[in-house]
């Protein structure tokens, strides 16, 4: 369906676009995550663009976005500059190798074939950053619940500096993230993350979040500069998106600032993880299975990571909650307490900031 509107013959908009870049930049503003490897998606799926645009304008979209988060993790004090060069040195011209791949074989003529690998790569990408958003949030668990019995409260998981730096290992994560992000404008976030978390084990949430925003500033910049010298800006679809996420962005703060994104954060992943499925060419109705077998064991898998810390000890569940209710709090993104505390409906003022503390999917 036709969704383009014209505006009394001056200009044209797709206000299809616009409301996609709305709901992509109001997730992102909620739940920090899922910028490229949403819009990415939504274009090739519903809106049948060619997946080239698709990458690149998502790419110049994401060029907007980036720096706003960049910016706030910099006056924080949040970021490991150190890591931030090395990231860069890899990344960088790792991207821009990705974006001369994917054009150079547009350019051949078999567009057939480029569309294929490109939908592969991307939903390799996709069952990735799933892969990645779940250990993620497995680790950052345990770190919590380590900090939490060594009486470490506050801010003390910002610190970025007490760690030494592994130049050549850091490297190879960028090279990695930058060929992806290139062909595909997924992992500037979640991969790196993870490379980062897998690397750097002391660095904790805010430090890793801070350190791969900014270092996804000139990564996402390259690439999509890239695309642009290319000739493949497309300002008809990057600009819609654009006049839609920027407004999304906002609002997703403003909402994120005064509760929790618990169920967006595992709709994310629900939607991620099918979206991967159909993009690698698994039929329809696999799809759908297994989408469902994550929506029906993917919370009791958190009830037993929650109640476990982790997976730290055995599972200590309060006696007086029935499992069904701890099943469906993970399923919500409000777990409930686990370790001897009765769980009620009267909510306490500092709850707040604990459930995003200790449930981080």
């Amino acid at each position: 369906m036709d969704t383009t509107v014209d505006f009394f013959g001056l200009f044209s908009l797709d206000v299809g676009l616009v409301i996609a870049g709305i709901l992509v930049g109001f997730v992102v503003g909620l739940t920090g995550m899922g910028g490229g490897a949403l819009m990415t998606p939504i274009l090739i799926l519903f809106f049948g663009i060619d997946p080239v645009t698709a990458v690149s304008s998502d790419l110049i979209v994401s060029l907007a976005m980036k720096p706003i988060g960049a910016g706030v993790h910099l006056r924080r004090g949040t970021v490991n500059l150190q890591l931030v060069k090395w990231l860069m040195i890899g990344s960088v011209p790792a991207a821009i190798a990705g974006v001369l791949l994917i054009t150079w074989m547009s350019d051949q003529g078999d567009g057939e074939a480029v569309a294929t690998l490109v939908k592969t790569a991307l939903g390799t990408a996709l069952l990735l950053s799933v892969a990645t958003m779940i250990g993620k949030a497995l680790f950052s668990l345990r770190q919590y619940y380590r900090d939490q019995s060594e009486g470490i409260v506050g801010n003390a998981d910002d610190s970025v500096f007490g760690i030494t730096v592994r130049p050549i290992p850091t490297l190879l994560i960028g090279v990695i993230g930058g060929v992806v992000v290139g062909m595909t404008s997924v992992g500037s976030g979640s991969l790196i993350i993870v490379g980062l978390l897998l690397l750097y084990p002391r660095l904790r949430a805010g430090g890793l979040v801070g350190t791969a925003l900014v270092e996804a500033v000139p990564l996402v910049g390259a690439a999509a500069l890239t695309y642009v010298v290319l000739g493949e800006f497309h300002p008809e679809v990057a600009g819609a998106l654009l006049i839609g996420a920027l407004p999304g962005v906002y609002l997703g703060a403003r909402v994120s600032s005064r509760g929790q994104a618990g169920i967006i954060r595992r709709a994310l992943v629900l939607v991620l993880f099918a979206s991967g499925l159909k993009l690698i060419g698994v039929p329809p109705m696999w799809v759908g299975l297994g989408a469902l077998a994550l929506v029906l064991v993917g919370p009791v898998i958190w009830t037993l990571v929650r109640s476990t810390n982790g997976f730290q000890h055995k599972p200590q569940l309060d006696p007086n909650v029935p499992f069904w209710r701890l099943v469906l709090a993970s399923a919500s993104g409000t777990p409930p307490r686990y370790q001897g505390e009765s769980m009620t409906d009267e909510p306490k003022p500092e709850w707040g900031r604990e459930k995003s503390a200790a449930d981080p999917l």
